[in-house]
């Protein structure tokens, strides 16, 4: 119950952050939390420890947890080389991704879908998650699988905020289709293509990104 409660906690925090309410370099205090949100420290520090890990958030020794919210040109750089490496990881795991890899795939688009189904942002990007790092152990590349999912971690709060664009899940789905098909058909060009494309955040839907981030 209490680790249901912070990950409840934690995404209302990522929701207040993205607002605006939370800026840059401001302190989360636990009390002060706690008492907005009714329950123990305990929760909140819980919540407080996923958004350290989600990026957006910098727990320092001795003074406490802090906002931390990358510029825009900081942002734009790690989306570009998150898509990089994505189209790294597709290029390699085409010709290298086993039978049971690519079952996994088909597995976790079908969690994905489910998600859609139940309009669930957070069980898609869970599931979303899990799709990418299948893709990232394909690659046979131990150095390039923990480079994806360090970037990965960095980006997830901002990723899983794109969840919420309208027709956005619908969309990211096609897109796992045609990654799972160029897989399968062993296209390397064509993997790394729509995994770059499908990772990409560019005009338009950045800027959408930022407002939303901005508040």
């Amino acid at each position: 119950m209490e680790i249901r409660r912070a990950d409840k906690i934690a995404e209302t925090l990522e929701q207040l952050v993205f607002s605006g309410t939370y800026r840059d370099g401001e302190r989360l205090d636990e009390v002060t939390l706690a008492e907005q949100f009714n329950v123990s420290r305990t929760p909140i520090r819980e919540a407080l420890q996923v958004l350290v890990s989600d990026g957006i958030a910098e727990k320092i020794p001795r003074r406490g947890v802090f906002v931390r919210q990358p510029g825009p040109v900081q942002l734009m750089e790690m989306f570009e080389m998150m898509a990089e490496l994505e189209a790294a990881c597709g290029r390699l795991a085409a010709s290298r991704i086993s039978e049971e890899g690519l079952q996994q795939l088909v597995d976790a688009n079908s969690s994905c879908q489910k998600a859609i189904d139940a309009n669930d942002h957070a069980k898609y990007y869970s599931e979303n998650e899990k799709f990418h790092q299948i893709i990232y152990r394909g690659t046979a590349n131990c150095y390039l699988e923990k480079q994806a999912l360090r970037l990965q971690s960095k980006l997830k709060a901002y990723r899983k905020m794109q969840l919420r664009f309208r027709g956005r899940m619908a969309q990211s789905m096609t897109e796992h289709r045609e990654i799972v098909d160029a897989l399968k058909a062993e296209d390397a060009e064509k993997a790394a293509h729509v995994l770059r494309s499908h990772v990409a955040v560019q005009g338009e839907k950045f800027y959408q990104l930022m407002a939303n981030f901005n508040g």
